[in-house]
């Protein structure tokens, strides 16, 4: 028997990019929904259905064997910020406010609550709706895992999975042919997935946005390799990494995203200025999208479909503005705009970096 709570339709939305773990999502809000005698929107293309109005209702029979499959039933877009929408006019781009589109069609489906699954432009865009009068709880989703107030966002562990098993195959072909091999991983702002997919995978050298290296410090550590016997290295890096003094490498720009710059190429600046200091013969392998994508790992599975269900629970008792959260081993919520407050950045003292540093790995700065 559906237990009686006063809310009887809620919507739910992918937003930003893809990311292991989000139908986990899906399926852990759908079908402790129907207990509550609620049923589901499932908006299409994330923010950018909302404006549009795209949505269809999501039933079990929709959400049933989608637990480990990679990407989003429902698409998602990181193009689609009511708040900067953009137009292309006379041949120009021009960037409008559709935040009223995304109000009306809320209000015209009917819906007492939105659930929205994303990262840290997602939870701004859900910011500036709950204070529009939207009902809205937020779901944190991000593989580079910068969100505050939550000690871990799904789809992170998935993405280091990657790069530690990605590091595992180039040990090999970097040991049997003496070389240096460049990883290049996503982080734009955080290095959380360059330093945990490189603690995982034995690299030798890490660089992330948060601690600027030494083109010098880089080819001594390789050099120090050299001098043990130890005739290759492994280099994992961050897309945003930056030299002391530098600045980030880019490869253009898309006005349509609320965050412009495109970030890609710092693995080969890197190879390069490796090869010329030190002689060594260097490759870079860029991951890229292999991150996003894929079955989420056991971890992921298990923390996304505890989120999606205590999402439910944090709507069934009126909680509005709020984000699910893990903290220790306890799935919590706090506020959406305590989230949004700055990003989770790494900090040189932290232990992780602490660890690695302990084991020999060199961050290019000391």
């Amino acid at each position: 028997m559906a237990k009686k709570i006063g809310i009887r339709r809620i919507g739910v939305l992918t937003g930003g990019g893809d990311c292991p773990g989000l139908n986990a999502v899906i399926r852990g809000v759908t079908k402790p929904a129907e207990d509550y005698g609620m049923s589901v929107y499932g908006i299409i293309d994330g923010f950018e259905g909302l404006v549009e109005g795209k949505a269809k209702e999501l039933t079990n029979a929709d959400v049933s064997g989608i637990l480990a499959r990679g990407g989003t039933i429902l698409g998602s877009s990181n193009k689609g910020d009511p708040y900067h929408w953009p137009v292309e006019i006379n041949g120009k781009i021009e960037i409008l406010d559709k935040s009223d589109a995304a109000i009306k069609n809320y209000k015209s489906w009917g819906l007492d609550a939105l659930i929205a699954i994303g990262g840290d432009g997602t939870m701004h865009i859900c910011n500036k709706l709950s204070k529009m009068g939207m009902n809205v709880i937020g779901v944190p989703k991000t593989i580079d895992n910068d969100l505050e107030a939550t000690d871990l966002t799904f789809g992170h562990d998935s993405a280091v999975y990657v790069v530690a098993t990605s590091l595992d195959r180039l040990h090999t072909t970097a040991a049997s042919h003496h070389r240096v091999l460049v990883v290049e991983v996503m982080g734009r702002y955080a290095g959380w997935i360059a330093l945990n997919g490189g603690l995982a995978g034995g690299a030798d050298i890490i660089l992330i946005p948060e601690i600027p290296f030494s083109w010098e410090k880089v080819a001594e550590k390789i050099h120090e390799r050299e001098l043990m016997g130890k005739r290759f290295s492994l280099v994992c890096v961050a897309e945003g990494a930056k030299p002391l003094g530098g600045e980030i490498v880019t490869k253009g720009s898309d006005m349509k995203r609320t965050d412009p710059i495109q970030l890609g190429g710092i693995g080969k600046v890197v190879a390069d200025k490796i090869e010329e200091l030190t002689g060594k013969e260097t490759r870079v392998t860029i991951l890229g999208h292999l991150q996003r994508g894929g079955s989420p790992t056991p971890y992921d599975r298990i923390l996304a479909t505890k989120y999606g269900a205590y999402a439910i629970e944090l709507v069934a008792n009126k909680k509005f503005g709020r984000m699910v959260a893990l903290k220790g081993n306890e799935i919590k919520n706090v506020k959406i705009e305590d989230a949004i407050s700055h990003q989770k950045l790494v900090k040189p003292e932290d232990q992780a970096v602490f660890v690695a540093k302990s084991l020999g790995i060199s961050f290019g700065d000391e």
